[in-house]
């Protein structure tokens, strides 16, 4: 199953395309519902490598472990659009159930001078599908605020 975004955002693409590569980004993005701790490497580096790396998630300050979770990094161009992918999935904890994920975040620059960012999910769960979908929809209307307020920034 997917979940989607499609912003229109205020800022220059190169800044947004920053801010993707960027671990501490993300960590703020999903603060303070789920923390993400870095656990190989033991600290976020500035921008995301291709290639492995995995960190720990949590909730409510770290009292309630979510799992570890495999984030495994390319990039890619194309025709002007800058795409992150995540190839990885979940570890351990109630999200492990996922059996394959595919996680592509895209900016591209607007006629106007905004940029437009896209973000695709696709996950695949066995029985547990609609009902991991159905969470991540929600996490992903999360990220939706989130993200136009670090766009914002920028």
């Amino acid at each position: 199953m997917r979940v989607q975004l499609r912003l229109e955002v205020d800022c220059p693409t190169d800044a947004a395309w920053d801010a993707l590569r960027s671990p501490a980004s993300f960590a703020e993005i999903y603060a303070p519902i789920i923390e993400m701790v870095p656990v190989e490497p033991a600290i976020f580096p500035e921008q995301w490598p291709e290639g492995e790396a995995r960190v720990a998630l949590s909730t409510l300050m770290g009292i309630i472990a979510i799992g570890e979770q495999k984030i495994v990094i390319s990039y890619a161009e194309r025709d002007g659009v800058h795409i992150i992918e995540d190839s990885g999935r979940p570890l351990t904890g109630p999200l492990s159930v996922i059996s394959r994920w595919r996680h592509r975040m895209a900016v591209s620059a607007l006629p106007d001078g905004r940029t437009l960012y896209r973000d695709r999910l696709d996950i695949s769960a066995g029985i547990a599908t609609p009902f991991i979908w159905a969470a991540m929809w929600i996490m992903w209307q999360w990220r939706a605020a989130r993200l136009r307020r670090l766009f914002a920034r920028l």
